[in-house]
């Protein structure tokens, strides 16, 4: 019996050092056991321009259906024959990449991070559920990353809730709260994150005007009456700055391996309607230098019509966006003046929407190098680019849509929202002369949160492109 009781204590001294030293060997010697907050914040901004910018979110979609891009080649997303595997990769990366790593940052003790740290982290973690409700509508809000099976909320619950956590952003930045490594944003600039945080409260509080008047309103004094104020120049841009290869512009990566992509005949049409002089830096000329003038594709066509307009003899988009270095700019200043006009126009608050919505399209021009004042002038004075207080949402819309080019998620959502320029499917299009309203949410959800699917799905309409989204009236 005692030999018997030896040999099970040797055994288990064995299996506990074979255990031990299996762990040794599985530990890598230049790995942090624990996450450290410049890393993660680093590669949240990172991963988020790259989701913003990048093929499945912006221009294989969204850009499509605002006609800011179309296809030459493979044109099935132009057409809208696309199925609930097109739009998985806002879902995924915006749930299992940026908002774990970012309620990481929030759930730090305060010696890892400081409360800097937590209102940047609470700032960009709106910044993603607001990407997220705008393009699927009802989305896991309250229980992300809490549950394995999230409920949904509703789009209402979501706008109001987003608005309370930038409050609370707000209140946790302040220059003297610690300084900010890993933010290749603003470079650790609190009041820049400030205005950034202000700005967002207003975008917000646009986006449920047509349901929420009242609160609104409420939110847009409270945005633009804080003390830290707005955007308020170019220099202050919320953006990501790619450099060169690996960490190189999506699109840039794109157009150096595929040839499928070309501007948008409508964008191209109406900046030649209004002799925008922003259409060089939209647009290249073709290669073929006989046709000698900037040609946009068509949306919507059949492959083989697309490609009949001929590789050559259509315009790519500018260069400005396909170089390695091109900025990803996520929320610009003209966005945050079009926002006051409109604020302004609605009775929100107090100010001259006209001037302000002059201002909004100086501030496009400079952001893309145009400056000289006489151009700027003669552009504003034309009839067909004045403001008009009677249809204030044309005004603003239109040239909101030509501001937001190249950043596909919110042309889209602010298109739904003000309804102009007024678009029209291509002849090819599979929604029966509609266009898109939303994104499919992902297939995976019906098989891995069926319950909370079926009841988003059950209180917000079908799960179908053409679904209109509960800020989307008209």
């Amino acid at each position: 019996m005692l030999k018997k009781l030896s040999y099970i204590l040797l055994s288990a001294l064995a299996l506990t050092s074979c255990s031990d030293t299996l762990d040794d060997i599985n530990k890598n010697p230049n790995a942090t056991e624990t996450p450290l907050a410049p890393f993660l914040l680093t590669g949240t901004l990172k991963q988020g321009a790259d989701l913003y910018w990048g093929s499945d979110n912006n221009f294989n979609s969204s850009l499509l259906f605002v006609q800011h891009w179309a296809k030459v080649q493979y044109t099935e997303p132009d057409r809208y024959d696309v199925s609930n595997n097109s739009f998985t990769y806002l879902w995924n990366a915006g749930y299992s990449t940026l908002i774990t790593d970012l309620n990481t940052i929030l759930n730090f003790p305060d010696q890892q991070a400081n409360s800097n740290y937590k209102g940047i982290a609470l700032t960009l973690r709106s910044w993603t559920f607001l990407l997220l409700t705008d393009a699927y509508g009802s989305i896991p809000y309250k229980e992300a990353g809490l549950k394995v099976t999230p409920a949904y909320n509703t789009q209402k619950e979501v706008y109001t809730g987003l608005l309370e956590d930038l409050k609370r952003a707000q209140s946790l930045l302040a220059t003297t709260n610690g300084a900010v490594t890993g933010d290749l944003a603003y470079k650790g600039n609190i009041a820049k994150w400030k205005k950034l945080v202000n700005s967002l409260r207003l975008r917000i509080a646009l986006r449920i005007s047509d349901r929420e008047p009242a609160l609104a309103k409420q939110a847009a004094i409270e945005a633009t009456t804080d003390a830290a104020g707005l955007i308020s120049s170019n220099s202050e841009i919320f953006q990501f700055v790619y450099t060169s290869s690996p960490q190189q512009n999506p699109a840039s990566a794109w157009f150096e391996t595929r040839d499928d992509f070309r501007i948008s005949k409508t964008v191209v049409d109406k900046l030649k309607e209004l002799s925008d002089p922003r259409l060089p830096v939209y647009a290249q000329l073709p290669s073929d230098a006989s046709v000698g003038k900037y040609v946009g594709g068509a949306n919507g066509l059949s492959n083989s019509d697309a490609n009949s307009q001929g590789f050559a003899k259509t315009s790519k988009p500018g260069s400005y966006f396909l170089t390695s270095a091109s900025p990803a700019v996520l929320v610009s200043y003209s966005e945050v003046l079009f926002n006051l006009s409109e604020a302004a126009a609605r009775g929100y608050i107090a100010g001259d929407a006209e001037q302000l919505y002059k201002s909004a399209i100086t501030a496009s021009f400079s952001q893309f190098g145009i400056t000289n004042a006489t151009i700027i002038s003669d552009y504003l004075d034309q009839p067909t680019v004045k403001y008009d207080a009677a249809n204030y949402a044309k005004s603003i819309g239109t040239q909101k849509w030509i501001a937001f080019f190249g950043q596909g998620l919110d042309a889209f959502a602010e298109w739904r929202r003000l309804d102009y320029p007024v678009l029209t499917a291509g002849p090819a299009t599979v929604l029966d002369g509609q266009l898109p309203s939303r994104f499919f949410y992902p297939g995976t959800e019906q098989s891995l949160n069926g319950t909370s699917y079926q009841a988003a799905v059950a209180a917000q309409g079908k799960d179908l492109l053409t679904t209109k989204l509960w800020f989307d009236t008209k």
